[in-house]
Parts: C-alpha cells; structure tokens; sequence
C-alpha cells in the first residue's frame, strides 16, 4: 500500500474512536491547537493533556506511584486551593503524591520532516524534553513533552506528614507552573500557525516551480537566450501569432548582426543584403531596405 494512503487510514482509524480518557474529551486550553494539527493532512493527535494538578493514594513504588493502582483523590486542569487539597488529603489512606503534570501532546507525522517542523517549534516553544520515534512500522511518532513538572509525597499510610503550611507553599508553586505551562502552550500554538503558514507557501512556491520546469512554453528558447542584454538588441515580447513573434526574433537578429559588424544603430535603414548575402542569393530573392 502506497504510504501516503495508509497514513490516511491510520489517520481516518485513529479519530474515529472514542475518547479513552478520563475526562473523555479535549481539554479546554488545547482544543484549538489539536484542531489546527488535525485539519492538516500530514498530522493528527494520538493524545494530549493540557497539564493537571492530580493528587493520588496509592503505593509508592521505587520512586514513583504507579497511577494504574491508586485512586485520584483530586485531579484540576486550573490552579488549586489549599482548602481543596486538604479536603482531598482527609480521604487519603495510603501514600499520598501531590502532582503536577505539564502539558504533553503526541502527534503522529506523514513524514520525517514533518515531525522536525513541530519539533523545531516545540523546543522553541519552551517545551525542550520534546522528542521524534519511528516505529517498525513506518510511524513517525512526536512527542511534545517539558521538564517542569513537580511530583512530592505528602502523607504516609494515611498519616500526613507536612503541615498545612508547607502544603499552601507547594500549591504556590505548582499553581505558578500551572500558568507558566499555559504560557507556553499559548507561544506553540502561535509558533505552529506562523510555521505552517511558511511551510504552504514554501511548498505552493516549488509546485509552481515544477509546473513551469515541465512546461515547454514557459522557457526561452535557445536563440532568445543567445540575444545579448543591448539596446540594440531589445525584443518586446507580445502575444501575438507565432509568425509576428519569429519576425520580431528575426529583425532583432538584424539589429544585432548590424551593431557588431558596422555599429549602426537599429534605428538606422540598413541594408540586409550586406549582412548576410549568402541567404538572399541562396532563396533567388530581392531585398527592399528596410529599418
């Protein structure tokens, strides 16, 4: 199958489907930008999150909880208060991890450069962990991804083991990374309309290009290119029947074969038969002056 059009199925497959996430749509900050990718025929999302502050119960496995095994005691796409994180806490019987996730997105791409546009646009953006794989089969996948991310434990076996006040100043600072991820969500999606917009004009550029290399019309011919750039050597080109087009050619040919050989201005009457008898006796013809 051409790759072009198994691309298109994979595309047609993957939008078609439902939702799986918990919240079961798009998150609100990123709608347009997901929107813009999709609309475009070399891209479409695979998933995204705009960026959350999650709190989980759960077990503390090596160094991380593992989401799959824990409930989500508190989950906001908007910065929190203190008063909800404590509530959530009071609920929490096992160990508690306050998060915040930045955003992250994952678009799969036509081809490879494709996918260095976005990710050239991601790393400006801000969003520098952002990355390009290719599968076995073929799929180029990105994934747009940043550092800033904040992950602490809060309670132990249900058991709190901050105070309220080291509680409100861990919020201060997830809130502050909560505006700084929209920010630069805000900057890439900015970045990305700018980079496909070069990049329609670029490839409507070459197309146009490849259109006039492969028409034969759209090109001088080989005497046209021979002419030199003199006053005496002027032709206007018009639309006219091919017929007046070869008699311009031709007397500007005169004028030239005038200017180098005898240094008369075209403007001059000459008389051709000097220039170039061979031809007149060759056809038996007479010649008139003319300028």
């Amino acid at each position: 199958m051409d790759r072009s059009a198994e691309f298109r199925r994979w595309k047609a497959q993957c939008l078609s489907k439902a939702d799986l996430s918990r919240k079961g749509d798009v998150d609100e900050d990123v709608v347009d930008l997901v929107q813009l990718l999709n609309e475009r025929e070399q891209f479409f999302t695979t998933s995204s999150c705009a960026g959350r502050i999650i709190l989980l119960d759960g077990n503390i496995n090596g160094i991380e909880v593992q989401k799959k095994n824990c409930c989500w005691l508190l989950v906001t796409h908007r910065p929190c208060v203190k008063d909800d994180m404590i509530a959530a806490l009071k609920k929490a019987n096992g160990d508690a991890i306050l998060k915040f996730e930045p955003f992250v997105l994952h678009v799969q791409c036509q081809q490879l450069q494709d996918a260095q546009i976005l990710h050239s646009v991601a790393v400006d953006s801000g969003f520098r962990n952002s990355g390009i794989t290719v599968g076995k089969r073929g799929k180029i996948m990105l994934a747009v991804r940043s550092t800033h991310g904040l992950e602490v434990p809060l309670s132990h076996e249900g058991k709190l083991m901050v105070t309220e006040e080291y509680i409100d100043f861990l919020l201060k600072i997830a809130n502050q990374k909560m505006e700084e991820n929209k920010k630069r969500i805000e900057r890439f999606y900015n970045c990305l309309q700018h980079a496909l917009e070069r990049e329609t004009i670029t490839n409507s550029h070459s197309k146009e290009k490849i259109n006039e290399k492969n028409n034969p019309y759209s090109h001088r011919t080989a005497f046209e290119s021979w002419i030199p750039c003199h006053p005496a050597a002027l032709v206007v080109l018009t639309t006219r029947s091919h017929a007046s087009a070869f008699m311009d050619i031709l007397n500007a040919f005169f004028s030239i074969i005038s200017f180098m050989v005898f240094q008369v201005h075209p403007n001059h009457r000459i008389n051709r038969r000097a220039v170039v008898p061979w031809r007149l006796e060759r056809y038996g013809k007479t010649e008139t002056n003319c300028s």
